[in-house]
């Protein structure tokens, strides 16, 4: 169970850092915010959102993905049993952590596309990993 534990954490740890890479990348190479802008400050934050064009919208749709996946397939693949569990669960993590995302920052209502879509790479990776422990066996 310890085990278990411990590759959820791990594969959220991992998706976060796939993650954020991907939004520093947005922010500051493909679509940087104005000097001086604290990505602390909402209104900051929501103005330099509102001026973003669609595309910054799709890298930000791909860090979302890419957490709930490379997040689970580590998880799945460090767990001791049950990997489509723990893969799944990654998968509701980071459709949660999305949710309130969406509700907190201003941005397109076209990108609630990305929600069932956790679910979906997570459930992938569970069973990528369940195959190749069956084959193993």
């Amino acid at each position: 169970m310890l085990r278990n534990i411990l590759a959820v954490a791990a594969g959220l740890f991992v998706g976060g850092v796939v993650n954020m890479s991907l939004i520093v990348l947005n922010s500051t190479v493909l679509y940087p915010m104005a000097p001086g802008t604290d990505m602390n400050d909402a209104a900051a934050m929501a103005e330099w959102i509102r001026g973003l064009p669609t595309p910054a919208f799709f890298v930000v749709i791909l860090a979302h993905l890419g957490q709930a996946t490379v997040g689970a397939a580590v998880a799945a693949r460090l767990s001791a049993s049950a990997p489509m569990r723990q893969a799944i669960l990654i998968g509701l993590l980071s459709l949660l952590g999305g949710v309130i995302t969406y509700m907190d920052l201003p941005g397109p209502r076209w990108m609630a596309v990305e929600f069932p879509l956790y679910l979906v790479c997570a459930w992938l990776m569970g069973r990528i990993e369940s195959r190749r422990r069956a084959a193993a066996a």
